[in-house]
């Protein structure tokens, strides 16, 4: 599986949302122009993020978007899922009865399914948006 652009993209602004909600929900023109999305694009995105209760919208004056839960609780693998459907490296194929495709399935695929979907299981959307936090802070060079 190849995570495409709607879960990379969908990733991206799930964090530019966590790092910059205060109190007021975030339009999503404004997380489209600072991560250099279609906005037309991201809508769709937020749309199926909305349906799978990942982020909430805020309709009229003031409006946008804010997390459905706390970032903590977001975990990757709930945000690709909503976006890219369940996590497989090879497709269910072929005859079951066949020992040698049970074998290779069972001691390859199945074991990467697992190791990826533990990892995806256990990153947050806040271990994302530190890390975020903590790269840009990295980049700052200050000048006397």
């Amino acid at each position: 599986m190849k995570v495409s652009t709607k879960g990379r993209y969908g990733l991206r602004a799930l964090v530019d949302l966590t790092v910059s909600t205060i109190d007021a929900p975030i339009p999503l023109a404004d997380i489209a122009g600072r991560q250099n999305i279609s906005l037309n694009y991201l809508e769709q995105v937020f749309g199926q993020l909305r349906r799978a209760g990942i982020v909430r919208s805020i309709k009229g004056s003031g409006g946008g978007y804010r997390l459905a839960k706390d970032a903590r609780q977001i975990t990757v693998k709930e945000v690709l899922e909503a976006l890219e459907g369940p996590f497989s490296i090879a497709e269910d194929s072929g005859n079951p009865a066949d020992p040698l495709q049970r074998a290779i399935r069972h001691l390859v695929w199945d074991e990467i399914d697992r190791q990826v979907n533990s990892l995806l299981e256990e990153k947050t959307l806040d271990d994302l948006a530190k890390e975020y936090e903590k790269s840009r802070q990295d980049g700052m060079m200050y000048y006397i």
